[in-house]
């Protein structure tokens, strides 16, 4: 990805489930990495096992008239 552009992405979440009872909330968090699940993400490109130069990553979900963001959550009866 280059920096400064915009992409769309489709992101699976897998199988996920959860019971929201009244009065919970919903909250969604952003992030280049998933570690320890899976390698770490040192934003260069290179490899994650012996890299040791790591690049801060700025995620940016728009949410504008023009790039207008959704999340789909289907509810279970």
């Amino acid at each position: 990805m280059n920096p400064g552009a915009v992409y769309k992405l489709t992101i699976d979440l897998w199988s996920t489930s959860n019971v929201f009872l009244a009065g919970h909330k919903l909250r969604i968090e952003i992030a280049s990495s998933n570690f320890p699940r899976f390698d770490r993400n040192l934003n260069t490109g290179g490899n994650p096992e012996s890299g040791t130069r790591m690049v801060k990553a700025n995620n940016v979900v728009y949410h504008d008239r023009d790039r207008a963001s959704v999340l789909s959550v289907p509810i279970v009866p």
